[in-house]
């Protein structure tokens, strides 16, 4: 059973097509490139709501007392 399994894994590897060096760069670069521009989206919304929050505390704050 364990015996067919592992040629069956070898088989499939086979017929996996693997990317060049130079994809591979390209695609990692991608990648963070992308992390990074989404975090500062993230980063920016966080920034911006924690702002509001902060206005409408002080806000009420000021209103009750």
């Amino acid at each position: 059973m364990a015996n067919g399994f592992l040629k069956g894994i070898k088989s499939e590897l086979k017929k996996v097509v693997w990317p060049t060096k130079n994809q591979l760069i390209n695609n990692t670069l991608l990648v963070v490139v992308l992390v990074v521009i989404l975090s500062a989206v993230v980063l920016s919304f966080d920034l911006i709501l924690e702002l509001i929050d902060s206005s409408l505390w002080n806000f009420i704050s000021s209103k009750i007392g």
